[in-house]
């Protein structure tokens, strides 16, 4: 990663730079700090992963999208206007990326080239998205969500998802999203609606309650 990042002179050592904020580590970075692009990868890799898992509901490719997300940031850095903000910046970036994906996908299935719901429902991987103590109900209930989930449009999905699994607020849907409050809010309720016609527990039989993806 480091040697693709584009690492002009040296610069403090790694030991201080790893002290460093992100704000501090844009700012190395944008004068070609290869240490600095490896601390932020570092710092914020884990999280790009679990958000490109939760959202396609499987780890398939996601270190490739998170490793295009991160050549991405390094190259648009004069892009973020907040050097502050880099992480919610990179997670609108692997966003963007995996609704491309799931998009290709459904195209794809349209043509009757790509895997089809069923096979898409196969690769679902429930071990990655619930927590390891989660029983035997919550795990087919969070199987069940995920399979409906399927079949909504890209946009719907990711903001159901950025919602009520990765569990932001409307302005972090909106910002990772990137697109307004109002319009993050519409997609949400779209796809509620659609889980609810497809399933419902106790849990969600007031639409103003969170659904469960413990």
């Amino acid at each position: 990663m480091v040697a693709e990042s584009g690492p002009g002179a040296a610069g403090p050592l790694p030991s201080v730079v790893a002290a460093l904020g992100d704000d501090q580590l844009v700012v190395l970075m944008r004068q070609g700090d290869a240490v600095a692009f490896e601390t932020l990868y570092r710092r914020h890799a884990t999280f790009a992963i679990n958000l490109a898992v939760r959202i396609q509901g499987n780890a398939c490719d996601v270190e490739d999208v998170v490793h295009d997300a991160f050549l991405r940031a390094a190259q648009r850095t004069d892009a973020l206007r907040d050097p502050g903000a880099f992480r919610p910046w990179l997670g609108s970036i692997v966003v963007r990326l995996v609704k491309t994906r799931l998009r290709r996908g459904r195209l794809m299935n349209v043509f009757g080239i790509g895997l089809g719901q069923r096979a898409a429902a196969d690769l679902l991987d429930i071990d990655m998205l619930v927590s390891s103590d989660a029983g035997p109900e919550a795990r087919a209930e969070l199987f069940q969500v995920y399979t409906a989930l399927l079949e909504l449009p890209a946009d719907d999905r990711i903001a159901w998802t950025l919602r009520y699994v990765e569990h932001h607020d409307l302005q972090g849907v909106s910002q990772l999203a990137e697109c307004s409050v109002a319009t993050a809010k519409r997609r949400i309720s779209r796809a509620q609606t659609h889980l609810l016609a497809k399933y419902r527990n106790p849990a969600s039989e007031d639409d103003s309650e969170e659904p469960s993806t413990s």
